[in-house]
């Protein structure tokens, strides 16, 4: 066998052929079984706020206990009329007559109905949907028989659970085509600017969306089993995650095997060369982001425990899809992927140059950097984390503590015209009451305890067949019971999705428990406020869980403390500054209320995951130049080898996270954003100035407790950079 540079050996058929043939081929079988399984992730997906909860929240305590006053599981819909001037008693009567053509509808339970406001200016139906049909064609049926029957001249809605439900569904509506072809259009466009090549970006595409096959193969299966609660949310971040972690693992390797191809004229040898430089980096990478994803298990939302496995699926694909189909589809192009510009051979004696100062063979951007870091380090990474700290003042005007669900969607919606008529007319929280389930034997004290809460409009006992108790002549006098408990409904006086709502539930809480200790309060206010307090609370827990974990990781491939530390810690430095100028963008430019209380969460993990990726690939590199030439010029050789490429990944990642921006739903606009401007701060800032100063100003100490076994240049050398002299460690040998 001949050395690798001569490009003469021999390669076996099946490795040079058979295998990247059945690997390509298994990949097609998957992509050929999960991408028609991405139609029907909607069989295996909800979203329903509550159904997310953790089974501890009183809120779910509450629904469950609820269920047992109810024949069947029903979403109540509010239908609103609403008239610029008090109705006539003829227009009042063509209402009435509503009530009948809603039932005939058979959506679910009886028709309440109509009940007029006091001002004369709008009335309402609460018309419940059977949970177990589809609510967005129910909300629909209702819109379309109102919108015919209403008088001429007056507005009609279709709000409250059902309504809200049936529009966020059709917001997320765009996750299973517009985002997907968005993000790739988006990637497509970067790569034909990096590459220059026709052909290469297409492979690096094919890669992402098989991997993304595998990936919604691999999720659908664990939603059926019921291993995890699948949502909208979830549901759009894989096919952002995948995409763009796909992606770069393929920059990665792609980087790689065209430095191989500059040393050999043999394809498989140049893919085998950069399996073998590029499969470290890449599994350390997706092995970080991966269990960073799945410490989200350690959360008490379900929605949270969902998108860990998801997610952490989503990368395990993307990982196999570039280190197997990828260089399958190399073996099989070889030089041909990069046409029209391919990579030359070069001369033997320029192939492994002895580096003196790091900076050999650089041009451009890359030299310019390295040489800004070698002759001003300290200067260079002091200022960069000033920046990062004046960034970084910003998250203390960040609103992160809920939003209400009318302000989550952020096109048109008649469901949230329809609340605001609500609470125009009636009490805002008609058709969502908060529900007290109390002990039997203390119904009554329960209930005037709760007609005296601040924030409730009104409240009664229910009766058999959910008719309220009234006292009036023939109305039910007696509660419904069951398992010793009664059911009461309070109708409170702000929206139920409002701040103001969530605190009129607090304070009930305390009330009522302060009579019946057993009292559980629940309802849609109080599920939301039960998820905005959990979702902070898992904010305590996870972060630190995260970032040990990465610093174990980082220790392992970095063989040194002193590193994983300093990285952590710039990654934590970088997510700071990147949540504080997002909290300036949503409250001073786009004008947004606040935002979900898992946002930091999701952002944090997101980006301190990924901003580590770029790391791992920089100071991977960076170990392996600095055991050839020494540390503060395998710093320079790294960061000008790998800055075309981390930078392309990085500017990719954001591409594709940005794309999430199309989907009108606050979360994941805010998400897009964080993500993006994250990822390229990092990319910019922390990856290209801020570590390599701070590394080459430490100098061969930045690997303690280990040394690299190349002994640094002398003073002569050094000084052609403006960089200090090292002492030689003494008994390192030259590798």
């Amino acid at each position: 066998m001949r050395t690798a540079s001569t490009g003469k050996e021999r390669v076996p058929f099946w490795l040079r052929w058979l295998l990247p043939v059945i690997l390509v081929l298994t990949w097609l079988a998957l992509a050929g079984v999960g991408g028609p399984t991405f139609g029907r992730l909607e069989e295996v997906s909800s979203n329903d706020q509550a159904s997310f909860l953790p089974a501890g929240a009183e809120a779910t305590e509450a629904q469950d206990r609820q269920a047992k006053f109810r024949d069947s599981d029903e979403v109540p819909g509010v239908v609103v009329i609403e008239s610029s001037e008090a109705f006539t008693p003829v227009q009042l009567g063509e209402v009435a007559g509503l009530r009948a053509e809603l039932e005939e509808l058979q959506l679910g339970g009886a028709v309440i109905g109509p009940i007029p406001s006091e001002d004369g200016k709008a009335v309402q139906f609460i018309a419940s949907i059977d949970s177990s049909a589809d609510v967005t064609e129910a909300v629909q049926e209702l819109r379309d028989t109102i919108a015919e029957r209403a008088p001429a001249g007056m507005q009609a809605f279709v709000t409250g659970p059902a309504g809200l439900a049936a529009d966020l569904t059709a917001a997320f509506a765009g996750i299973d085509g517009i985002l997907l072809l968005v993000a790739l259009a988006a990637v497509f466009v970067i790569l034909l600017v990096v590459y220059r090549s026709l052909l290469l970006p297409v492979m690096v595409l094919l890669t992402s969306v098989f991997a993304l096959c595998a990936a919604i193969l691999l999720v659908f299966g664990m939603a059926k089993a019921g291993w995890i609660q699948l949502n909208g949310q979830s549901q759009g971040i894989l096919s952002i995650l995948v995409i763009g972690a796909a992606t770069d693992y393929a920059l990665l390797y792609v980087a790689r095997f065209r430095e191989a191809l500059t040393h050999t004229t043999n394809r498989t040898a140049a893919v085998l060369t950069a399996w073998k430089a590029s499969f470290e980096p890449i599994l350390a990478s997706g092995a970080t982001v991966i269990i960073a994803l799945l410490c989200l298990l350690f959360s008490d939302l379900n929605s949270n425990k969902a998108l860990g496995p998801v997610a952490a699926a989503g990368i395990l694909c993307s990982l196999f899809a570039a280190l197997t189909l990828l260089p399958a589809l190399m073996a099989l192009l070889g030089r041909a992927a990069f046409w029209p510009f391919r990579p030359k051979l070069l001369p033997a004696d320029q192939r492994e140059p002895e580096l003196v100062t790091g900076l050999e063979g650089q041009k451009g951007l890359w030299r310019a950097t390295g040489s800004l870091v070698s002759r001003r380090p300290r200067l260079v990474w002091i200022a960069s984390v000033l920046l990062l700290v004046v960034a970084s003042a910003g998250v203390l005007q960040l609103k992160a503590n809920g939003v209400p669900q009318t302000d989550v969607i952020l096109t048109a919606s008649n469901a949230v015209d329809g609340q605001d008529a609500l609470a125009r007319h009636f009490d805002a929280g008609s058709g969502s009451p908060a529900v007290v389930v109390a002990d039997q034997g203390k119904a009554q004290e329960v209930l005037d305890t709760v007609k005296a809460a601040d924030g409730v409009g009104e409240a009664y006992l229910l009766a058999q067949g959910s008719v309220p108790i009234t006292g009036a002549p023939g109305a039910p006098s007696a509660p419904d019971v069951r398992d010793g408990k009664v059911l009461i409904n309070a109708t409170l006086n702000s929206a139920a999705d409002s701040l103001e709502a969530e605190e009129a539930v607090k304070a009930l809480r305390a009330d009522v428990k302060a009579v019946d200790p057993e009292a559980l309060v629940g309802g849609v206010t109080a599920t939301a406020l039960d998820t905005n307090t959990t979702a902070q609370r898992d904010l305590v827990i996870i972060i630190p869980v995260v970032l040990v974990v990465i610093l174990f990781i980082l220790m392992l491939l970095l063989r040194s403390i002193l590193a994983p530390v300093l990285l952590v810690l710039s990654v934590v430095l970088s997510y700071a500054a990147a949540m504080g100028v997002s909290a300036f963008v949503f409250n001073n430019i786009l004008g947004f209320p606040g935002a979900d209380a898992t946002v930091p969460l999701f952002g944090f993990v997101f980006l301190v995951a990924l901003g580590v990726d770029y790391n791992i690939f920089l100071m991977s590199r960076v170990r392996e130049e600095s055991l050839k030439h020494g540390t503060r010029p395998g710093i320079l050789r790294g960061l000008g080898v790998t800055g075309g490429v981390i930078t392309s990944a990085g500017v990719v990642l954001a591409g594709t996270f940005a794309a999430l921006g199309v989907i009108p739903i606050m979360f994941l606009v805010q998400l897009a954003f964080i993500v993006a401007f994250g990822v390229l701060l990092d990319t910019v800032l922390v990856r290209s100035l801020l570590v390599p100063a701070l590394a080459y100003d430490i100098g061969p100490r930045i690997w303690w407790p280990g040394r690299p076994a190349r002994p640094e240049p002398d003073a002569a050398i050094q000084q052609e950079t403006g960089g200090s002299p090292e002492p030689v460690v003494e008994g390192a040998g030259r590798r």
